[in-house]
């Protein structure tokens, strides 16, 4: 398990990278919590948020839905690291947002 939670944040960082070299969003206040909480716990925050991060709508908006952490959550390869909750929730907000763009 503990190799499985190394391996998403570094899917976490890379994320950010990408966003930052394809989108030119830099995301500092996700890369600071990222590096003070670690992966999966910014995932775990970021999804039980009420408030949809501009961020995400930044992302959205460049339709690169692909870079987000509710994309990364849903791989099938980190499906024990969430509770059902959190996947539905990760599920349901990608379906919401691409329908509103």
């Amino acid at each position: 398990m503990e190799t499985l939670v190394r391996k998403f944040d570094v899917e976490m960082e890379e994320i950010y990278q990408l966003a930052k070299q394809e989108c030119h969003y830099s995301a500092r206040r996700y890369l600071a919590m990222l590096r003070r909480r670690g992966g999966l716990e910014t995932a775990q925050r970021l999804l039980h948020s009420k408030k949809i991060s501009q961020g995400y709508i930044t992302l959205r908006d460049a339709d690169r839905l692909d870079l987000t952490v509710e994309t990364l959550v849903l791989k099938p390869e980190y499906s024990e690291l969430f509770t059902n909750e959190e996947k539905q929730i990760a599920s349901n907000r990608l379906k919401m947002y691409k329908q509103s763009k």
